[in-house]
């Protein structure tokens, strides 16, 4: 039985220790967001200053800025048109309450938090994508240590076998994890991999394998039918595999992202997405364009190299950190 994702969950917490990790975990994602803060809420705290008309010019102004934060054409059209019906059902005629019907409706926007799938038998199988660079090993590493902590026996498959230095970087991450890594041989087929180590998986009576996966864009062709074939041999070698296909995007590369998310999303449908590096952006609009226009939910975020600065996304969270006002206090 996998036990749950969350550091901890299978013990009863002391409930100020609860609340001392949340307060902790808050202010490191203010702090994460605060480029993306410093152009967006600024800047729009500037436009809606107290008294001023709520016109179209107000309205095309507001969606300058969303786009310029990364949260794309198309979804600030949506988010936009949501606010002007809002604005109309209220019969607001000042940009006083304007924030917060922008704030809420980005909240609607998000939607329901959709938490990593845990249901299913063991091994529990995560395929994880995405192009190099983008955070991909680490997120791994990061995963696996999640795992890790709440005592369950983890796997991790090579199945990036065209980048040697990718085997090595992976072989690094699992050694802080304490997980088993499964490589191949050289120039090994990364389906044959992947089955292997689902083999293993099984006869280890591991409870969680998490499979990489080659990111090599360039080469687009080859690349999504060898991670269609991956998802076909997983789920030839396991019913129900993979339980979760995991995205991993940079969201310092704001719009590529997600552009290189749907060309993913050809080839192996996606459950969710990770967007790592949001503490090195003033992009982080990316979020919502995701969960937009890619209908996939963001279901971790990244904010920093530690192995616990991988954490669930939480819709409420990562909006009051965004509109947050006051500067964060980082605790250590």
């Amino acid at each position: 039985m996998l036990r749950n994702l969350f550091k901890g969950s299978d013990k009863t917490p002391d409930t100020s220790d609860v609340e001392r990790e949340k307060d902790s975990w808050f202010n490191r994602l203010k702090s994460g967001l605060a480029k993306t803060r410093n152009r967006f809420i600024s800047e729009l705290s500037s436009l809606l200053r107290t008294g001023r008309k709520i016109d179209e010019d107000l309205m095309e102004e507001i969606e300058e800025l969303l786009i310029r934060a990364d949260v794309g054409v198309d979804t600030t059209l949506t988010l936009m048109e949501n606010v002007r019906e809002t604005v109309k059902e209220k019969g607001l005629g000042d940009s006083s309450e304007l924030g917060t019907v922008i704030k809420d409706e980005i909240m609607n926007l998000l939607g329901e938090d959709v938490p990593l799938n845990l249901e299913g038998e063991t091994p529990y199988t995560i395929l994880v994508l995405g192009v190099n660079g983008a955070g991909k090993t680490t997120t791994i590493g990061k995963l696996a240590s999640r795992f890790k902590s709440n005592g369950n026996q983890v796997l991790v498959a090579a199945g990036d076998t065209f980048r040697a230095a990718a085997e090595d970087q992976l072989a690094i991450w699992c050694e802080r994890a304490e997980a088993e890594l499964i490589r191949g041989g050289e120039s090994a087929e990364p389906a044959s991999v992947v089955y292997d180590a689902i083999q293993a998986a099984k006869h280890r009576e591991a409870d969680v394998l998490i499979v990489d996966t080659a990111g090599r864009l360039h080469t687009k062709k080859p690349l999504m039918d060898e991670l269609s074939k991956i998802g076909r041999v997983m789920g030839q070698a396991q019913a129900g595999a993979p339980h979760e296909v995991l995205l991993v995007i940079d969201g310092t590369v704001g719009q590529n992202a997600l552009m290189q998310a749907k060309i993913f999303n050809e080839a192996v449908p996606i459950t969710g997405v990770v967007v790592t590096k949001l503490d090195g952006t003033a992009k982080g609009g990316i979020v919502l364009a995701v969960k937009a226009e890619l209908g996939a939910p963001v279901k971790l975020i990244g904010i920093g190299e530690k192995l616990e600065d991988l954490r669930d996304f939480k819709g409420v969270d990562f909006v009051e950190a965004l509109f947050a006002t006051e500067e964060p206090t980082i605790e250590m």
